[in-house]
This record gives structure tokens, C-alpha cells and sequence, in this order.
């Protein structure tokens, strides 16, 4: 009868298979923690960014710099390769380029990608933006006519009293030695006067006070607009043009946005970086404080654009940093109200629409506007809208409100419902729009060069 054991030479010949077994997945798992926690890059410094818009079934460059020359870099989403190009190695100056085909069923939104990195080891996460494919329509139901100004357009600003446009324009970036403030006739579009803004003290490189934000105070008869590179606004008489005071640098970290409350003789300016909005005495043209906003969140608030109510008293702005909309009471110059925006990323143009208690919040990292009702900060709607929306504006006489989108080349109109009631070619990169308070919407858009013909527009839109 056979044992079922095996026999002792049998067990000692198991015994140093065994061992010699054990010893070869010993080395094998030491070999393998070798190269899991390889050496590692200790000044890792790469990063990864897309050229241009990525909607569902594009195919999009992508670029990588501040590698190490010889890093190998693999592109993950979900563990699974999205880059044409398995493996990409930097060249000698640490960069490297390839494409990625986003898929037709592509989700919309920022989709986390690991930056996996070998020789030296690191890793990082990208944010890649896949954005909504929405086609033109609707321009049947519009008005529109469109007019070449200069380079460098920015902003513009309707005067009610003066019956006149004022825009911005600024080229390139420091030193800016080119930059123009327009007078522009709103009926023929064309420039009636323009001047280019003073010589920047501080500076030695032939730079001037280049003019960015901007708006109009017909009560005094003056345009203020903002030094954005030179931390700082200036005012201008709306007749010729000429210089009434250039307040000095630092006056207003990064001015962004400015805004006149003419009744109540104030102008404010966002403090984009801070957490301020600097307010000035528009009769003594004086800065005469500033209003402190508060996130609750744990970052920073920093205020973007600006919309005002006069009537009801309140300034409003949204948080580039927090995603947030502030409502300001302007008779006690305190802050009233902080909303989340939830959903929203970079949240930048923001209008409101007094008679519904409707604020529009605009937010270009997540492609959508929001609507808030500004009786309990409840979000009414969130509108998908193209790639990276940057300022909206309010048409009270059509119950409209109109976005420019910059990514997405397109002006999107919506109602108070979150419907949209048209997608309209906005030239190349729209970047600003103002009302006249009569159903007149007016809209500018920058340029790639010179040789762009739909580039440094000024568009008058009006509903038919």
C-alpha cells in the first residue's frame, strides 16, 4: 500500500525546490521594489498643457515642457494610454509634443490625467478640458453688424449721454508700448477719436499706461479705465480724450474691472489677485478705501468682473480663486452676501438682471453660466455654453443676457429660463460685451495677427 506522504528523499528534494523557489520570488519582488521606488526626480518641474480647444471627437495637440532631456512620459487617463505616442521622451531641451483623440463620447468637463514620468521617476495630475460642441444657430433672429477698430481690443462701454462707445485696445505684453483708448460712433461703428495713453513713469522700456477695463461716468463726463499692468486706473474726459488724472502705481493691484456708480459719485475697481475692490470719490478723484470680501472657502476670494444695480444699491462680483458670487450693499459699503457657485471653475464675467433677481455668473474653466436667484443664493440654472466664457451682459429690454465665450469664437444668448435662444459667430476670440440699455448689445473680439479677417471687431447685435 502505497503512503500518501511523499517518501524522505522526495520531501528533501521538495524542501530545496522549495527554498531554491522562494529565493528566485525573493529576488524577483526585490528587483521589482527597485524599480517601483526607482530614483526619484527631486526637482521635478514638468508640466503638460492642450493647444487650443478639445471637444468630443477632436483630435488635439498637446505639448510638454520643463522636463528633464531623456524623461519618458506616459499620458493616463483611467490606466490606459490617450496619448498617440505610448511613450514620449523629452528632447534636449526638456519638451516634447503629440496629439490626443478625444473620443465622440467624450464626457464634457476637466478629466484628471496622470503625467506618469520615468528617468527620473515622477508624476503629476493635468487637467484636461474637454468642452461642449455646440453649433451656431439662430442668427436669423438677430441683427448684426460688425466693424474692424485696432489691435489689441479689450473692453468697451456705452455712454447714454454722450451717445458714444469707449473702448480699450493694448498690445502684447510688458513692456506695452502700444494701447489706445477709442471713441467709437455706436450708429456707423467707426472711430470719431483715440489717444494713446501716457508714458508709464516707472517704468524705462518705452512702456505706457496701457487701458484694459473700462467704463463711463456721464454724470461727470469721464471714462475711467484701468492700468491693469500698472496696478492702477486713470480717468479721461469723455469730449477729447485728455488725461483728468492717472492715479499712481499700485493704487489697484492687477485692476481688472472698473465700474461707476454716478448717483452715488463712486467708481470701483476688482483688485484681481487680492481680496479687495478699491472704491474712489468720482468728484475729488480720490481713492477713499477699499471693500474686504470674505470667502467661505478656505482660499482667498478674488474678484473679476463687476455688475451694478444702482437702484437697488448693490454691487456684484464672482471669484476667479473660489467660485463664489458677492453681493455688496453700496450705502453701507459692507458685504452682503457670499454664494457658491457650485459646478463652477474659474468663474470670471458676471451680470445681473434687477427686475428678475438674477445674476449671472459666467465661469471659463467649466464652460457654463450660472443662474442664481439673489433672493437665497439658490442656483436656478447652469447653461452649457463653448469653451471658456469670459464676460456676459445683461439686454433688460429683451429679457436677454448675451455671453461671449473665447475658446469657442461664439456670443451665446440665453433667457431666464437657462434656454438658448442662439449660438452666434463672435469672430475670434470674444472678449467683452456692453449694453446700451435699449436692447443694443455691443461686443468685442481680439485677433490671432494682422492678417485675421475676423479679428479686432467691434459687433452691434440687436434683436429682430
Amino acid at each position: 500500500m502505497k503512503s500518501s506522504f511523499p517518501h524522505r528523499s522526495q520531501t528533501t528534494l521538495l524542501k530545496r525546490n522549495a527554498a531554491v523557489l522562494a529565493a528566485l520570488l525573493l529576488s524577483i519582488g526585490c528587483a521589482r521594489a527597485d524599480t517601483v521606488f526607482d530614483q526619484p526626480d527631486p526637482d521635478f518641474s514638468g508640466r503638460v498643457f492642450s493647444a487650443g480647444v478639445a471637444k468630443p471627437g477632436d483630435e488635439v495637440a498637446m505639448r510638454g515642457g520643463g522636463f528633464k532631456p531623456g524623461q519618458e512620459v506616459q499620458l493616463l487617463r483611467n490606466g490606459h494610454n490617450i496619448a498617440k505616442d505610448p511613450v514620449l521622451t523629452a528632447d534636449q531641451d526638456g519638451n516634447f509634443s503629440t496629439t490626443v483623440a478625444v473620443p465622440k463620447t467624450a464626457a464634457v468637463g476637466r478629466h484628471p490625467v496622470v503625467v506618469q514620468v520615468a528617468k527620473p521617476s515622477a508624476a503629476s495630475i493635468f487637467e484636461f478640458k474637454v468642452s461642449p460642441d455646440i453649433p451656431y444657430s439662430g442668427a436669423e433672429k438677430f441683427n448684426v453688424a460688425a466693424e474692424h477698430l485696432t489691435a489689441g481690443l479689450y473692453q468697451s462701454a456705452y455712454s447714454a449721454a454722450g451717445k458714444a462707445l469707449f473702448v480699450t485696445a493694448a498690445v502684447g505684453r510688458p513692456p506695452v508700448k502700444e494701447s489706445s483708448l477709442l471713441k467709437v460712433d455706436p450708429g456707423t461703428l467707426k472711430i470719431v477719436a483715440s489717444v494713446t495713453p501716457a508714458a508709464d513713469p516707472d517704468n524705462d522700456k518705452g512702456q505706457v499706461m496701457a487701458v484694459y477695463g473700462v467704463a463711463v461716468d456721464d454724470a461727470a463726463g469721464t471714462v475711467w479705465a484701468t492700468n491693469t499692468r500698472g496696478n492702477t486706473v486713470a480717468v479721461y474726459k469723455q469730449a477729447d480724450l485728455s488725461l483728468l488724472k492717472q492715479f499712481p502705481a499700485g493704487t489697484v493691484h492687477h485692476a481688472r474691472d472698473v465700474i461707476v456708480d454716478s448717483g452715488r459719485h463712486r467708481a470701483y475697481s476688482s483688485a484681481t489677485g487680492t481680496n479687495e475692490i478699491i472704491v474712489f470719490d468720482t468728484q475729488k478723484l480720490e481713492p477713499i478705501g477699499a471693500i474686504a470680501i470674505k470667502s467661505k472657502s478656505r482660499e482667498s476670494f478674488s474678484p473679476m468682473s463687476l455688475a451694478l444695480d444702482a437702484d437697488k444699491g448693490r454691487l456684484y462680483t464672482v471669484s476667479i480663486s473660489t467660485n463664489e458670487a458677492a453681493v455688496i450693499d453700496l450705502n453701507t459699503q459692507q458685504v452682503e452676501q457670499v454664494y457658491p457657485l457650485p459646478g463652477a471653475k474659474s468663474a470670471s464675467g458676471v451680470a445681473v438682471a434687477p427686475e428678475a433677481n438674477v445674476l449671472f455668473a459666467a465661469s471659463q474653466g467649466s464652460d457654463n453660466v450660472h443662474l442664481l436667484d439673489l433672493r437665497d443664493g439658490k442656483v436656478l440654472h447652469t447653461v452649457s455654453v463653448p469653451a471658456g466664457p469670459l464676460n456676459v451682459a445683461w439686454d433688460a429690454r429683451n429679457k436677454l443676457a448675451y455671453v461671449v465665450s473665447r475658446g469657442g469664437s461664439a456670443i451665446t444668448v440665453i433667457d431666464l429660463d437657462g434656454k438658448l435662444v442662439a449660438n452666434l459667430d463672435g469672430g475670434t476670440y470674444p472678449n467683452h460685451l456692453a449694453t446700451d440699455g435699449q436692447g443694443t448689445v455691443y461686443a468685442i473680439n481680439k485677433s490671432r495677427g494682422k492678417d485675421d479677417a475676423t479679428g479686432d471687431r467691434i459687433t452691434r447685435i440687436t434683436v429682430k
